[in-house]
């Protein structure tokens, strides 16, 4: 199946409008992050007539601020989920299908400095390899240590005097997590559905007991809007218990979460085209030193978190293991005044009976249906959303609240996908991720007019955000449309008054409004500067 006809989301005025006149809706789909947008997705794949509202901007929260990485988990394997590992490779391996635009193979290298680390990795990503089938990427192998050291020139050669001895060779998929996102809003048009960011649902609206639609409030009018849908689905992330608590004030809470930083430093930290996998740290986290949009980061702690910041600030102790844990895998000693960017997210694990540590607690996706009707997912990770949104919609279908029609998700090309082949772009590179919109993108003013060389950010990519991926601030831009804060936050910051003067232009602003938008990024971007 594929999409239908390219559909450019129309001005905001006339989405508000759409909100009334297209009512009653099918489904209407709480929460534009990855979850959100790919329920949403399937939702309307299936002919549901489909709505999202999203409270911030799509992927403002947990599903910008992944380790760009679509994988089976290593880390998953070692803790014999055999099940979870195997649908996440095959997820993994239709969603480079569907989405190649978005998605490619990476190479990581895992260093050997034990006797036994060789054999123990390689048997190990033999059987990722296996469980991957025919949807695997590419087969692993086994390094000597100048493999190692040619594919991975920056790694340190000894370790607590122990002298690396070899490696191995895995694959798993890497993409742009927040282009994702928006890749998946586009298609939602594609096929007849609508989306809206800044709409914040206020309220939950029951007739005869039945959850049958929300009240929702625009966040950039003041509007006030009540939509009736037969189908309503929380998919917020962290905040699906502020959801479900508006339908039972005294809901216990089903989310326990987990924040993890990551660092971003310059290219030759890493100036391989291959990544590091350090599988087991002193404290036995995963420690992972990745090439991403000509620039390296590295991540990811898993600290708990009692609060839910939309902008979760990075805590100094989780920056200083970063460093400390990198300087000691690295030749070449990654310093706070390397950072030039410091990024935070917080991941929805679910509560497990009884109290423990984070990285006990399930990353797969839980589906719960309330006795008023609403559906709530949360949990999971990037890899997995076409299939938990699968989940959700046949749960819906199977409880009735909806008419059965099958899923058409599993080769669903994404919007862009058709006609993206690497010759219009490299893969990986800033301009790659809009597939087949590229020459559209190239054919508006100011494409050769580079803003932020760090992030590919030019002045026709301003205007396409704004024209057809409903950006509607510099930071929509700089963090989201294009990567600019999460590459190189000082760069962002200086190029935010263009941006705010070009969006003034295409959005119909005034001079106060750019200087409010303005102040408001330097705000936001203060977060993602690391002090030395």
């Amino acid at each position: 199946m594929t999409t239908s006809a390219t559909v450019t989301p129309p001005s905001r005025e006339r989405l508000l409008t759409q909100l009334d006149s297209a009512q009653p809706w099918d489904v209407i789909v709480i929460g534009g992050g990855a979850t959100g947008l790919g329920t949403a997705v399937d939702a309307a794949a299936r002919g549901y007539r489909t709505l999202l509202i999203e409270a911030a901007d799509f992927a403002k929260g947990t599903s910008s601020r992944a380790t760009k990485l679509v994988h089976g988990g290593v880390r998953y394997l070692a803790q014999g989920n055999i099940s979870l590992v195997r649908e996440a490779l095959h997820e993994r391996g239709l969603l480079g299908r569907n989405a190649p635009h978005v998605v490619w193979p990476l190479g990581f290298v895992v260093p050997s400095y034990n006797l036994l680390d060789q054999p123990f990795y390689g048997i190990g990503l033999k059987m990722y390899d296996m469980l991957a089938g025919r949807l695997n990427l590419r087969p692993s192998r086994l390094l000597s240590r100048s493999q190692v050291l040619a594919d991975a020139p920056t790694l340190a050669t000894a370790i607590d005097g122990h002298r690396l001895r070899g490696g191995v060779l895995y694959y798993d998929g890497q993409f742009d997590d927040a282009r994702l996102a928006t890749t998946l809003m586009r298609t939602l048009f594609d096929l007849g559905g609508v989306a809206v960011n800044y709409m914040s649902v206020t309220g939950l609206n029951q007739s005869n007991g039945r959850i049958d639609g929300v009240t929702a409030r625009d966040g950039l009018s003041g509007t006030t809007f009540v939509l009736n849908a037969k189908c309503v689905i929380n998919a917020t992330g962290v905040w699906v218990d502020a959801i479900r608590r508006m339908e039972d004030r005294s809901a216990m809470g089903i989310v326990a979460p987990s924040q993890g930083v990551h660092l971003t430093l310059p290219r030759d930290f890493l100036p391989g085209d291959k990544a590091i996998l350090i599988p087991k740290t002193d404290d036995g986290r995963v420690l992972f030193v990745v090439p991403w949009n000509g620039h390296t980061i590295i991540g990811t702690t898993d600290t708990p978190r009692a609060d839910l910041p939309l902008e979760p600030d990075a805590g100094r102790e989780d920056v200083d293991f970063i460093l400390a844990t990198a300087a000691r895998y690295l030749s070449r000693k990654p310093t706070r005044a390397d950072v030039t960017s410091v990024w935070s997210g917080l991941r929805p694990l679910v509560k497990a009976s009884g109290v423990g540590a984070t990285k006990t607690l399930s990353r797969e996706h839980t589906i719960l249906m309330s006795n008023a009707g609403l559906i709530t997912v949360t949990g999971g990770k990037w890899t997995t959303y076409r299939r938990m949104a699968q989940d959700v919609m046949d749960l819906a279908a199977r409880e009735h609240i909806l008419p059965h029609a099958p899923c058409r998700t599993e080769s669903l090309p994404l919007h862009g996908a058709p006609g993206a082949p690497a010759s219009l772009a490299q893969p990986g590179t800033p301009d790659a991720y809009y597939g087949s919109d590229l020459p559209q993108l190239r054919a508006l003013p100011g494409a050769d007019r580079m803003l932020v060389a760090a992030s590919g950010l030019s002045e026709a990519h301003v205007r396409f955000a704004a024209r057809f991926e409903l950006a509607r601030s510099p930071e929509d831009v700089l963090a989201r449309r294009n990567r600019a804060l999460f590459l190189d936050s000082a760069a962002a910051l200086r190029a935010a008054p263009e941006v705010a003067r070009i969006l003034a232009e295409e959005l119909d602003h005034d001079a106060a409004w750019q200087r409010r938008a303005v102040a408001d990024f330097e705000h936001t971007a203060q977060q993602y500067r690391l002090a030395a």
